[in-house]
Formats: C-alpha cells, sequence, structure tokens
C-alpha cells in the first residue's frame, strides 16, 4: 500500500506539472511547483526521551510522542509502542508475566486519560529478542497527532534495570506504516526499594568499619563509616543472611573460647546491629562457619564433616539441635555467604556454588531436609586462589536484587564481581570492577 499511495502522489504531482505548460504558463512554474505537492514517504515521532521509569516508586513516568503524519493520508489511525526486554532474571520469567506487572494510561491530542493494556509480542522475524507492545488510542489523520502514556513498574521489575530501545509505529487502515520513531527507555529503582548491601571490615586494632553500597559502579561503596571496637575478640564473623545498607541483616560471632554470639540487625544503618546474645560454647570444634537459606547455618568439623543448624525462629534458642550432612568438606578452603546458598572455594582455586534447597517458611519444598540442605553444585569457575579473602554481599553492583561477591588481591586491591545467571542459579562472574586500594589494613572481610 505504502508504493501504491507513492505511485498515486507522483501521478498527481507529474499531471500538476505538465497541465500548467499545457495552458502555456512556464516551465519554471511547473518545476517549482511540483515538489511542494510531494509529502514525505513516513513521517517521524518524536519523543521527551530518552525518559527514566523508577521501579517501585509508585510514581509513574509520562512518556509524551507527538507524531508528524504524511500529507494525503487518511482514515483512522492505529499506534503500537513495542519495547525490547533485557534477559529473565530466571526461567519463570516470560513476555506475558513482564507485561502483566506493568502498568499505564494512555491519552491523545489532550484527551482523557485512560487505562491501556502492555502484552507479549514476539516477533518471529527476531525469535532471540524479547518484546512488549502497548497499543494506543485509535485517532483520525491528522497532520499532528500528540500521545501522552505512562509507565510504572512495580518493585518485581527491577531486574530491568538499564537502558531499552522501544519503536513507535501509526499505521493506517492498510496495515501501512505512517509514521515512525526510536526512543529510549531508562529502568531506574528507587534508592529506598533497591536492597542494596553493605560489606564490613576489621582492621588490626579490633575496629569494625561498614562500606554501604551505592549501586554504581564508578564508585560501588560509600565512605567508611566506624560500626565500633573490640571486635579482635572474635576467631570468626558470618552473615546469616546478608548485611544491607538499610542496617538490616543478623550475625553470628564465635569468639576465642569457643563461645557463639548472635548480632541481630536494627534496621538503624547508623546503629546496624543489637547488643549480642549468646548462643553457646563448644562452637571452637569447626573450622568454617557460613549462613544460608532463611538464616541458617553450616559448620565444617576438623574431620571435614558439615553440620547444619537449623534457624528456630527464635532469638534465643538460636538453633535446633544440629544435623549432619556430610563429609569431604576439607576439600574446600574458603566457604562464604552468598544469598541463600554458600560459595566453596577448592584448594585448586575452583569456585562452587551451592544453592540452599531448606527453608524454614518452605518445609516441605523439594529435599527439605536439614540433612540435605544444597542442590548439587554448580561450578563458578577457577582462578579464584588469587585472592586473599572472599566474600558474599548483598547486592552492591548487579542489575537484579541478587547477592553479589567481593573479593581482595595480594595487593589490597578489591574487587567487586556482580551477580549472573548460570544453570539456573546465581553466581558470581563477568568482569570484576574496581573498588579501591588499602584493604590489606583488614584481617577480616564480611
Amino acid at each position: 500500500m505504502k508504493n501504491v499511495r507513492t505511485a498515486v502522489v507522483l501521478a498527481t504531482v507529474l499531471v500538476a506539472g505538465i497541465v500548467p505548460a499545457a495552458l502555456g504558463e512556464t516551465a519554471a512554474f511547473a518545476s517549482t511547483s511540483a515538489p511542494a505537492l510531494l509529502p514525505a514517504e513516513v513521517g517521524n515521532v518524536a519523543s521527551n526521551g530518552p525518559i527514566t521509569v523508577t521501579t517501585g516508586s509508585g510514581r509513574p513516568t509520562t512518556l509524551r510522542l507527538k507524531a508528524a503524519v504524511p500529507g494525503g493520508v487518511t482514515g483512522p489511525l492505529t499506534a503500537r509502542i513495542r519495547l525490547v526486554l533485557p534477559d529473565w532474571p530466571d526461567a519463570s520469567w516470560s513476555e506475558a508475566r513482564t507485561a502483566v506487572l506493568m502498568t499505564s494510561t494512555c491519552a491523545v491530542d489532550g484527551g482523557e486519560a485512560a487505562p491501556c493494556t502492555w502484552r507479549a509480542a514476539p516477533d518471529p522475524a527476531e525469535p532471540r529478542v524479547r518484546f512488549v507492545a502497548l497499543d494506543l488510542p485509535t485517532v483520525e489523520a491528522a497532520p499532528e497527532i500528540g500521545y501522552a502514556v505512562t509507565i510504572g513498574l512495580p518493585a518485581d521489575l527491577g531486574w530491568m534495570l538499564g537502558s531499552h530501545g522501544a519503536r513507535v509505529q501509526l499505521r493506517d487502515p492498510s496495515d501501512t506504516t505512517v509514521s515512525e520513531g526510536e526512543l529510549q527507555v531508562v529502568v531506574d529503582r528507587a534508592p529506598e526499594t533497591r536492597p542494596l548491601g553493605a560489606v564490613h571490615a576489621r582492621d588490626r586494632s579490633g575496629v569494625l568499619w561498614r562500606y554501604e553500597a551505592t549501586g554504581r559502579t564508578d564508585m560501588v561503596l560509600k565512605a567508611r563509616e566506624r560500626v565500633g571496637g573490640g571486635w579482635n575478640a572474635y576467631s570468626s564473623v558470618v552473615p546469616l543472611d546478608g548485611t544491607r545498607a538499610l542496617g538490616t541483616g543478623d550475625l553470628v560471632a564465635r569468639d576465642k573460647a569457643g563461645v557463639l554470639w548472635y548480632y541481630k540487625g536494627t534496621g538503624d544503618p547508623d546503629a546496624p546491629f543489637a547488643p549480642r546474645v549468646r548462643v553457646g560454647g563448644g562452637w571452637n570444634t569447626y573450622t568454617a562457619l557460613a549462613g544460608h537459606a532463611d538464616g541458617d547455618l553450616v559448620a565444617r568439623d576438623r574431620d571435614g564433616v558439615l553440620w547444619n543448624y537449623t534457624r528456630t525462629g527464635l532469638d534465643s534458642p538460636l538453633f535446633k539441635p544440629r544435623v549432619r550432612v556430610g563429609g569431604g568438606w576439607n576439600a574446600y578452603d574458603r566457604l562464604t555467604t552468598m544469598g541463600r546458598g554458600v560459595l566453596a572455594r577448592g584448594k585448586d582455586g575452583v569456585l562452587w556454588k551451592y544453592d540452599s534447597v531448606t527453608s524454614p517458611t518452605n518445609p516441605t519444598g523439594p529435599n527439605s531436609s536439614p540433612a540435605r540442605p544444597f542442590a548439587a553444585p554448580t561450578r563458578v569457575g577457577g582462578g579464584w586462589k588469587v585472592y586473599t579473602a572472599v566474600a558474599g554481599t548483598e547486592d552492591i553492583v548487579g542489575l537484579y536484587d541478587e547477592p553479589d561477591v567481593v573479593a581482595r588481591d595480594a595487593s589490597g586491591q578489591l574487587w567487586a564481581y556482580e551477580n549472573r545467571y548460570k544453570s539456573g542459579t546465581v553466581v558470581p562472574g563477568g568482569t570484576p570492577v574496581p573498588v579501591g586500594y588499602g584493604w590489606n589494613i583488614y584481617d577480616m572481610i564480611f
């Protein structure tokens, strides 16, 4: 239809140029008149973008579009925005699930806004690209058409962080494109809703310092803040469920006499831990501790046997009696918490991820026995022997609300590995982001 319309317009122009000459007009008049009658083949759609939509803020962003429609176009026009989506955070996501969570209102030419619905819009020509689409109100053709579209994204779509391209197209009744344009939608996250992590480090005088994440890659952590002194009383300090910039997250700490203490997160970044509560003695029998699941703890004894301590849901007693998981864990020289799972570094420098499959909130889930707390391990990769410290954190540089990892090399440089998905689990990966130098002043990082 596009070619037909162009041919008709071109024929009209030629006739307009011929007739005046036949009536005795000059050829110069004909040549200057003809181009003015030739419309653009496809009009342009301009936006007030790129626009930024903040997930979880409850405040939608308004996208404004101005479509220039070529002369000669008639009939009602339909319009559609088609947005490109990033990779899914996990296999359960889809275009349809994403579209359901997106909310919008649409208005045309200053009219009243009404709810409009996003939908999955796969393209057979681009099977590897994921799209969702929004159909705008139908309107009669005019030289210029204005649209106002609000876009709201809930916190559940925080994994969409980044800049996403979108195409806007207007079509006539024959489904021919008459106007089109490209725009950018930037997805951000409200600072108060993004569960950013915090890194803690103990210096050799026993002072504990706290570094809150910024969510940026150019400056991963804020300047350190002093938590307090006396932490050199402990031979091990372990997050049970990750520590966060908002001041949440619990710890356990084992003193040199083998007594385990519990520090509950307060939710106050200025004083992130409540006064300690005694858990019990005898913990010097273990050579490694790591949190997992929803605050559970695993402990490895000197024979390489791993034991699982399930949370009771109380502050005291904190754990149920231990349950034997199995032997062979002396193959690892480092265990650290990563989200609901555990990272284990082999003596050959290969890092492995064990995902928790138990949870107090899901006691009947698959393999929910405390004696089988983990799924089969996923190999993260080799080369991790170069680091003198490896610690799991909450989200500090990743695009998703998933845990990251920090690692210190022998020179004292700290690196951050953002989360990525591999074989259905979250692991540290990609190119590490430099955090800063001078971290050799600390003898413990968590």
